[in-house]
Order: structure tokens, then C-alpha cells, then sequence
């Protein structure tokens, strides 16, 4: 395993179970200027497998004979946190994404538990991250899953996909069958229940066009909800921080989603600090170019 490649991501697309790769966003820090390794575990190494269709997705077409592995996973995984240790790389994050929705896998549950162990294990002042689009939000026993794995000692970091906040942003932006409302309607159920997580909001043009001046204004309001509904006087908000990110890598549908001047997240970002403001509510929002 080549871990001087990690800027690569399309290995996973050739079947990897494990990928290091360079995340802007691992780390946390605003602007991106931190970023560092993180350790990707793909749960569908044979094709992608997604709830939603976004035209920014850097995942392309592909199809292997390859299926998921727990066997393969975790020498796989523990092989890349040593050869990370032994060049002196820092793993700053192990994370499930992928090829596809992590949370539509039959091996979820058991592939964090797993990773989770290994982490202690190897690399234990690593992070654990789930990067996901909400539908398994739909879903119970997944809702229950996260809640339990989102507080020590798992202390899954959960980054909530939120690109749209108007239904017809969402059906240009992730073109989903999951109906809009439904989706809306389970994040905030989630946010209720005050378990930590992040959002995650991908800023970019559709067809050479921007968000109108109506989804900007629908997704501040939406997110800064979300923030007081996260928020308890015993546990503290369960809204973390607010990412909001650019289109960074190629897409199989390129230009029909194309990246947006930083200035554009930042204006967005402006907006949100100032609602949050006046709720006096304190939420990071951090801005990834």
C-alpha cells in the first residue's frame, strides 16, 4: 500500500476494501488548511451503491466481482495504520464512506464495531467518522446504532449530509427517491434526540447555475433549527459544526456540477453565523474550499 498516494481516491473504485487518502476536511479546521491522512474502509468494493445520485459525486461507474469482506477489512485496515506509524504520518481519521451510502451495507453495524476495536487498538488517538446522506435515518435500528455509537467510548463522529434545503434544490443537487419531506422530517428527529454530529453541505453549481436566493435563505434557517433543536442543558448541543464545503475532484458528469468561488460558501457561512447569533447559540462553521 502506497501511502505517499493519498491525494487518490479512484483506488477505492478498483476494488480497495481499505484506502488512505488525503482529506482537506479531516482535522477539522476551518478553511481546509489542516486536512491530514485519513484511513477510508469502503463497503462496497464491487460497485457504488447509493440512496442519492449526485451530479458532484466523485465516485464513477465501476463494476468488480469484488464483494465486502469483514476478513479482508480489518488486516487490511490494521496494515494501513502501521505503515502509516512506520513513515510517521499521523492517521488523523479512520472513516466510512466510500463507494456508496455506508449505512445501506448488511455489514454496518459489525465493520464499525470492528474498525472501533482496532482503533483502540492501534491508533487510538485517530477519530472515527461516518460520512452519510440521512437515509438510514429512516431506519430504526440504524437510528439506534448511532445514537449508541456516537458517545464514548465509540465516539462516532457522524457528518450529516444537508446540501438542500427546498425540495427543488434537493432534486437537482442529490436527486433522490427518498422524498424530501420524510428525509427533512427524520434529521430533525435525530437533532432532537441531542446525539453529537455534524452537518455537511456541499456548495456547488448545478447546470451553471447557483442555489437561488431561496434555498440560501431556507437552508439558514434550517440549520440554525436544527442547531437549537440539538441543543441540551444537560449534555450541551448535539450540533457540533456546520461544514460547508466546494466541488474539489472530477465527476463522471462533469460540467454539469461545477465548483463555486469560496466566497460563495463564505457569504453562506456569514449568513448561518449571524442566525446563530442571534439565538446565542455557539456553532463552528467551517468553511472547506
Amino acid at each position: 500500500m502506497n501511502i505517499g498516494a493519498v491525494a487518490d481516491h479512484r483506488s477505492r473504485e478498483g476494488g480497495a476494501v481499505i484506502y488512505p487518502v488525503y482529506s482537506r476536511r479531516s482535522g477539522g479546521r476551518s478553511g481546509g488548511r489542516s486536512g491530514g491522512l485519513s484511513i477510508g474502509v469502503n463497503l462496497f468494493p464491487g460497485r457504488k451503491l447509493c440512496s442519492f445520485d449526485c451530479p458532484y459525486c466523485e465516485v464513477f461507474p465501476f463494476e468488480t466481482d469484488i464483494v465486502f469482506n469483514l476478513d479482508v477489512m480489518k488486516p487490511a485496515l490494521e496494515s494501513a495504520i502501521r505503515e502509516a506509524k512506520k513513515n510517521n504520518i499521523p492517521v488523523k481519521d479512520i472513516c466510512f464512506s466510500g463507494n456508496g451510502e455506508p449505512t445501506m451495507s448488511p455489514h454496518f453495524f459489525e465493520a464499525v464495531n470492528a474498525a472501533d476495536a482496532i482503533r483502540s487498538e492501534l491508533a487510538g488517538e485517530a477519530k472515527l467518522v461516518l460520512i452519510t446522506n440521512g437515509g438510514g435515518l429512516l431506519h430504526e435500528q440504524t437510528v439506534q446504532f448511532l445514537k449508541t455509537a456516537a458517545l464514548p467510548p465509540t465516539g462516532l463522529n457522524i457528518w450529516l449530509k444537508l446540501d438542500a434545503a427546498t425540495e427543488a434544490w434537493y432534486h437537482s443537487i442529490n436527486r433522490s427517491k427518498i422524498p424530501h419531506g420524510t428525509l427533512l422530517s427524520s434529521i430533525k428527529d435525530f437533532a432532537a434526540s441531542h446525539t453529537p454530529f455534524t452537518i455537511q453541505t456541499m456548495l456547488c453549481s448545478i447546470n451553471g447555475a447557483l442555489p437561488p436566493v431561496e434555498e440560501n435563505a431556507a437552508w439558514v434557517q434550517l440549520a440554525a433549527g436544527l442547531a437549537a433543536l440539538s441543543l441540551s442543558k444537560k449534555t450541551g448541543p448535539g450540533l457540533l459544526a456546520v461544514q460547508l464545503y466546494g466541488k474539489a475532484r472530477p465527476a463522471s458528469e462533469d460540467p454539469l456540477a461545477e465548483a463555486v468561488p469560496v466566497t460563495v460558501l463564505e457569504e453562506r457561512a456569514a449568513c448561518l453565523h449571524l442566525e446563530l447569533e442571534k439565538m446565542g447559540v455557539a456553532v463552528p462553521v467551517e468553511v472547506y474550499e
